[in-house]
């Protein structure tokens, strides 16, 4: 018999499709994934906004780590927001009873577009200190990188010595430093392999379009399904970027909705 390519995301649903539990499981299918999920919150949110968001008992959430684990498996990890420190210290010691599951990828969702901070300050200690040793991978942007590090990025060539000092105050994981939120012509993230101490520029066009919802969450999954897919780090790192590269320059010829538009999942198999 023939096996999936197993990845599971652990974050909070997204009503309108294009962000959270929803992006993940397209990003996951369309990369040759077979997707699975737990979710930790339930959200009330479109392309304009967020309206409210019902946080799922930890306990519960745990339970759905543990079904799916016990069962299925994981070749790779997904992990979003996580609104608590409560939650953060229940799924790390949820994924301790499975210590044979080492690719797991943290999007740190810390901040939110608007720039207001979605996580009390222990709840932010905790992902530091707690789950972030225990990751392979963190995808921040530089509003979130700036708040791990407690100082201010402002420009390109301060992202790769920022991405080395993440690494190191982040239990020495490998860094994925998104520069989206930079006005630069080219859009350079910059990866930082932790495992072999190298710096890699993954370069892209910088388009100008409103249809960018969901793009953290999507790289975050698309590296997941690179390392559930067996590739190494560098290489992982860079067809999750070139997917999400390709899937926003799609979607920025769509209109949905009223608001910030998804990008393009499914451009590899359908316009």
């Amino acid at each position: 018999m023939k096996t999936y390519r197993r990845a599971l995301t652990i974050a909070g649903s997204d009503p309108s499709g294009g962000a959270g539990i929803q992006a993940d499981l397209k990003t996951f299918s369309a990369l040759g994934c077979f997707g699975t999920s737990a979710i930790v919150a339930v959200v009330d949110e479109n392309t304009v906004g967020v309206t409210g968001v019902h946080p799922v008992p930890v306990d519960f959430v745990a339970g759905q780590i543990r079904s799916v684990l016990d069962d299925i498996g994981a070749d790779a990890i997904k992990i979003g927001m996580l609104h608590s420190a409560e939650l953060i210290n229940t799924v790390r010691a949820t994924l301790d009873a499975y210590p044979g599951i080492r690719d797991i990828v943290l999007d740190p969702v810390m901040v939110a577009t608007s720039g207001d901070p979605l996580l009390m300050p222990d709840a932010v200690d905790a992902l530091r200190c707690v789950l972030m040793p225990r990751v392979r991978v963190i995808t921040p942007n530089i509003p979130e990188a700036s708040m791990l590090l407690g100082t201010e990025l402002s420009r390109q060539s301060e992202l790769p010595d920022a991405s080395r000092r993440l690494s190191d105050v982040c239990g020495g994981v490998s860094v994925l430093l998104k520069a989206g939120h930079l006005s630069d012509e080219r859009l350079t993230d910059i990866f930082f392999n932790a495992e072999t101490g190298t710096l890699h520029s993954l370069e892209s066009r910088r388009l100008r379009t409103p249809n960018t919802h969901g793009t953290g969450c999507t790289l975050s999954s698309a590296f997941a399904a690179g390392l559930a897919r067996g590739l190494s780090l560098d290489a992982a790192a860079t067809a999750a970027k070139d997917y999400v590269a390709a899937a926003i320059e799609a979607g920025a010829r769509y209109s949905i909705g009223r608001g910030h538009g998804p990008v393009h999942h499914f451009f590899g198999f359908w316009e």
